[in-house]
């Protein structure tokens, strides 16, 4: 994508990761983030910040059910396939947060987390979720 400013043909500034570096996928199977693209990457009219890239689990998926979303089940219309455990998927970042506040937070792919999620949660608290770990959350 490019953008013109007074003639000149200009590439935008590229989405940052967690670490400041360029962002990474989340996933292209399922086919996630909120412009479909495979990345955790925002605009203005997504309200609800899609911004985490989590590894779905059995006890996160039940928790999202619960509060009202329904990540399991398949829905078209908006090219959502349905998630099952391991998939990796951009969650919105108020969800993760709350996830975190009950202790089922899913792990996150912190390569591919938007940098913004540093404006809400320090990067402590996601490195205890870093999918590269055994697990375990501290």
């Amino acid at each position: 994508m490019t953008i013109s400013y007074d003639g000149i043909q200009m590439s935008p500034l590229p989405d940052r990761n967690v670490f400041g570096e360029p962002l990474v996928p989340c996933s292209f199977d399922p086919l996630t983030g909120f412009l479909r693209d495979g990345c955790c990457r925002t605009e203005d009219s997504d309200v609800g910040a899609h911004i985490v890239c989590a590894v779905m689990t059995a006890a996160f998926l039940e928790f999202s059910f619960q509060y009202g979303n329904d990540l399991s089940t398949p829905r078209p219309q908006w090219q959502f396939p349905g998630l099952v455990a391991g998939d990796q998927w951009c969650l919105c970042l108020s969800r993760w947060i709350e996830a975190h506040t009950a202790g089922c937070a899913p792990l996150v792919v912190l390569e591919s987390t938007h940098e913004n999620v540093l404006d809400y949660v320090p990067l402590a608290v996601l490195q205890q979720y870093d999918h590269r770990s055994d697990g375990a959350v501290d």
